[in-house]
């Protein structure tokens, strides 16, 4: 797989994400993670955790597929409690980095109301582009 950061000339550098990865390989397509285990229990109902086992669900799905968490090129997060998200912003980027190491795709995120499964503090889906 090949991939190119894009930043465009002149703009500010994205801090913990990338504006544009150009990427050549095939795609897998990772649907909404949640913070439930594989048996889909959850272990836990604080945000850190549940943030930290939905992007594990996510890196087992890639390393499944023949990837790994560096053939992710986009992120998309659902989360139900932006102020929660945004005062645990050190504990994020420490969770972040214990699965996903220094790998920054491009990411959106979204606040959003409510998720199906009640207990869900967020979900988060994903985009991999692996080897061919």
């Amino acid at each position: 797989m090949t991939t190119i950061n894009v930043q465009p000339e002149g703009w500010k550098p994205a801090k913990g994400y990338a504006n544009g990865i150009l990427a050549e390989g095939r795609t897998l397509y990772v649907g909404g993670q949640i913070g439930w285990n594989a048996r889909q229990v959850f272990e836990t109902h604080d945000f850190i955790g549940q943030m930290t086992q939905a992007l594990r669900n996510i890196a087992d799905v890639v390393r499944e597929a023949g990837g790994d968490v560096t053939n992710i090129v986009r992120l998309t997060w659902y989360v139900t409690d932006k102020q929660e998200y945004l005062a645990r912003q050190k504990e994020v980027g420490a969770a972040y980095r214990e699965v996903m190491g220094y790998h920054f795709p491009a990411m959106t995120m979204v606040v959003v109301s409510a998720l199906v499964e009640d207990e869900a503090l967020l979900e988060i889906e994903a985009t991999a582009v692996l080897p061919t």
